[in-house]
């Protein structure tokens, strides 16, 4: 097995640069770090913490163009969405410092003692396991709320984005926090399952796809291991027969083709009333097509590449299961590499892959239904429970819809996506757990109930 692993631009498959792999006696010897700084880090007062996380965010401005880049070259997204990850990175930096302290606070609840409240307490060392599609938002959204709370990380990152990892740790040095408060390990998932087995591993939090999620939790379980899993998703759009298509197709088009459809939240199922079908499939086709690909780098590309060639085949071989079932392709199927065109399917039918499973990458498959009913029935017709979208003006109607809909988060005309302020994950197959919001700062914590009398 070699020691080393490349990080490939998959836009030209230009080798960027090359990293040793952290020995096994590394490894442990970062872990070993992470307890040793739990001890004093928790201790500090979650103001001093938090105070720290305004360093983070300007040093996440002062070098935008540059990590921006960095994850350009690395994951091949274009360039504009780079800068829009970090932007979010920041303002989640800056939801955590203004609102941690009152996230954290004891809560104090009235009982027969002289005083009984909940203490927020961290936890130790979290290990996190994460994706490359958005490889610094993933991380941040994981660790700014973990470290907060007292904990300190180890983060074990996808490999084609080792230098995102390697500058993430970088930027948490920089801003103050103390040597090995967070670390990169840069090992394989062999190392990885047996630290999770050390009693200094306290939580395990995974963002990625359903198979490594198992392997994840069974090892985690095996040893009680508070897990948060974040997987796959195959995210329904609804679109109803009054809906503003002139209003919400823009938003449409991005649901599905944002980070060339490399997202879990993104739309996958496109669920339209047959009253508006017609029209709709009209002006999504129209708006698909006129999506300007290329070079990744410049800023007026709106579509450039897939992340690694492989991921590319896959989705192939998605598109082609759906043709030989009878789907017809309205627009694109064509792969050159690890770019896959914008695709858009009709005639798609329940027993297809793309039906089925999630499609990572620019295809969407449309379905034809005759009203709410069907489509609830459709759309909920899933594994996965990531999140459904509901296009519509009776937004009354859409409300009532909410107890139908088993996923982790509803959106009514506007697309899945995370934010700061509201919790975020999945039900089913797409996980378990929240992230974000006062929900997610609370996962790796000791909710602790604390009785005094006199």
């Amino acid at each position: 097995m070699s020691n080393t692993i490349k990080s490939i631009n998959p836009y030209n498959q230009e080798v960027i640069a090359r990293y040793t792999l952290n020995k096994k006696e590394e490894v442990f010897s970062k872990l070993e770090k992470a307890d040793e700084v739990f001890k004093e880090w928790s201790q500090k007062d979650v103001s001093e913490r938090a105070e720290l996380l305004y360093n983070i965010g300007n040093i996440l401005e002062e070098r935008l163009e540059e990590l921006s880049k960095l994850i350009t070259l690395e994951m091949g997204k274009p360039i504009s969405e780079s800068k829009a990850e970090i932007k979010k990175c920041i303002y989640l930096c800056d939801f955590y410092a203004k609102n941690a302290e009152d996230f954290l606070a004891d809560e104090i609840i009235e009982t027969d003692a002289y005083e009984s409240f909940i203490s927020y307490d961290p936890l130790g060392v979290v290990l996190a396991v994460m994706p490359w599609n958005y490889p610094f938002w993933q991380v941040l959204r994981f660790a700014v709320p973990t470290l907060t709370a007292g904990n300190t990380a180890l983060l074990k990152h996808a490999s084609n984005v080792s230098g995102c990892a390697l500058a993430i740790e970088e930027i948490f040095t920089e801003a103050g926090y103390p040597h090995g408060c967070f670390q990169t390990l840069l090992t394989n998932h062999d190392t990885i399952e047996e630290i999770i087995k050390d009693d200094k591993i306290k939580a395990v939090s995974l963002t990625g796809s359903e198979k490594a999620g198992k392997a994840i939790a069974k090892a985690a379980g095996e040893n009680l291991k508070k897990t948060v899993l974040e997987l796959g998703g195959n995210n329904a759009c609804i679109v109803l027969e009054d809906a503003d298509l002139d209003k919400h197709i823009d938003t449409i088009v991005k649901a599905r083709m944002q980070n060339a459809g490399q997202s879990c939240i993104a739309a996958k199922r496109f669920i339209v009333t047959e009253n508006i079908y017609d029209n709709f499939l009209e002006k999504f086709t129209k708006k698909v097509a006129a999506l300007k690909q290329g070079d990744p780098l410049n800023m007026d590309t709106e579509i450039a590449t897939l992340a690694r060639e492989d991921l590319a085949t896959d989705l192939q071989n998605q598109v082609e299961d759906a043709i030989k079932k009878g789907a017809k392709v309205v627009l694109g199927n064509r792969q050159n590499k690890a770019f896959f065109a914008p695709t858009i399917l009709t005639n798609v039918t329940k027993d297809m892959a793309v039906f089925t499973e999630e499609t990572f990458g620019p295809v969407a498959p449309i379905f034809k239904v005759k009203n709410l009913e069907e489509a609830l029935q459709l759309a909920t017709d899933s594994r996965f429970g990531l999140g459904t979208m509901l296009f519509t003006e009776d937004t009354e109607a859409a409300m009532h819809a909410i107890s139908r809909i088993p996923d982790g988060a509803f959106f009514v005309n506007e697309m899945v996506k995370s934010d700061p302020r509201l919790p975020f994950g999945g039900t089913k197959a797409s996980g378990y757990g929240r992230e974000l919001s006062r929900e997610g700062i609370h996962e790796f914590v000791n909710i602790k109930t604390v009785f005094i009398n006199k």
